[in-house]
């Protein structure tokens, strides 16, 4: 693999996964430079798409049936390889899961996570990776805690409904039917650093991605906090203001206070899992991206987590993307060299969403006339 091309990429969103952004982005360099090897490594930073780059680095892709934000059954995947299960939230609690786009902030559920969980626990597994984005829920994790046993009674003594607005009913929590899993450890891929409560927490913060207006934001705020009393009350732990506790609508707070679970930076821990050092080891250039190089990519995003990698290991760093918001020095602070974006050769946004797979192999070739010049006839890669 000495003096291969290493193709990084996460997903562009909402128009390419990030398999098929890698292999356009292969196709392309392999048109324009069919004497190079190109190695092709999909990645994730915890949130969409992290089961497909997973499985696309060699994770067996598991199905299971479990239950949608809404209630409805839906069939979703974890990834399974040498007693790890990858869990993406966003598999069976995602925005995408919601019929028909609608919203449902105060009902919505993070039960399919917990039945993913549940499934993969049933494999023995050592490690349960958990990543959190792209959720339709704000119910601090209690849905996927109700999957794995625990049941949340109101003062009567009944079950509460799903959702983030019935939390402020809950009186007690019957842990008889749970069990922290003994000999397996859980670990968090997110970058969220949010707390669980407050103007900075679950609800304020992100509740506006998953319907939460004005209107119903007291009420998840109440129903969050009323979790987080009686959770912590009765587990004995403090973990509502523990730096990720808010991400995902507060499944952070689930994991970290029932499961145990720590924290790390998704890309890093990403990167670890899918062995991406190995893949680095004797690269000559890798090529990231996403679909927006924007002022989030800076905050540990997959390209800055790529970039830092491989800026470790001395591999210089160029990047494919939709669109660029970034100037170069911004650019180069997170250790990419240059960008190529597919408005660089397509004006029409729309066209640059409809026809990204072509445009990307168009973009790929360019790329390579630059950073994969052809050396005279006497010398050799």
């Amino acid at each position: 693999m000495a003096g291969h091309v290493l193709v990084a990429p996460d997903k562009f969103k909402g128009s390419l996964g990030a398999v098929e952004v890698a292999d356009r982005v292969a196709a392309g360099l392999r048109a324009a430079r069919p004497d190079i090897t190109v190695i092709t490594m999909p990645v994730a930073d915890g949130g969409d798409g992290t089961v497909e780059a997973a499985v696309a680095c060699g994770f067996e892709r598991v199905e299971a049936v479990a239950t949608g934000p809404t209630g409805d059954p839906v069939t979703a995947a974890y990834g399974f390889k040498d007693g790890v299960a990858v869990v993406e939230l966003a598999e069976a609690s995602g925005l995408h899961r919601l019929p028909g786009g609608r919203l449902a902030p105060l009902t919505a559920t993070s039960h399919g996570t917990g039945d993913l969980v549940a499934a993969a626990l049933r494999r023995d597994p050592r490690q349960v990776v958990l990543g959190l984005g792209g959720s339709a829920c704000t119910d601090g994790g209690s849905g996927m805690m109700a999957a794995l046993g625990v049941r949340l009674l109101d003062a009567r003594g009944r079950e509460l409904p799903p959702g983030g607005g019935a939390l402020a009913d809950l009186h007690a929590l019957d842990l008889s039917g749970f069990t922290r899993p003994a000999g397996v450890e859980f670990v968090v891929a997110s970058d969220v650093d949010n707390p669980l409560l407050g103007p900075d927490g679950a609800a304020a913060v992100y509740g506006p991605q998953k319907g939460v207006g004005p209107a119903e934001l007291p009420r998840i705020e109440e129903g969050l906090a009323r979790w987080a009393d009686v959770a912590e009350r009765e587990l004995g732990v403090q973990a509502r203001d523990d730096p990720g506790a808010g991400a995902a609508g507060g499944v952070g707070f689930a994991a970290m206070a029932f499961l145990g679970a720590r924290i790390r930076p998704g890309i890093h821990l990403l990167l670890d899992l899918l062995g991406f050092a190995g893949r680095l080891s004797g690269a000559r250039l890798v090529v990231t991206g996403e679909g927006s190089l924007d002022a989030q990519t800076l905050r540990g995003k997959a390209p800055a987590g790529v970039a830092e990698a491989a800026g470790r290991a001395g591999v210089p760093v160029v990047a494919v993307c939709g669109r660029r918001a970034l100037s170069d020095d911004q650019l180069h602070a997170a250790g990419i060299q240059a960008a190529f974006a597919l408005t660089d050769i397509e004006d029409d946004v729309r066209r640059c969403m409809e026809e990204a797979g072509p445009l990307l192999e168009r973009l790929a070739t360019t790329l390579a006339t630059t950073w994969l010049p052809r050396k005279p006839a006497h010398a050799h890669d």
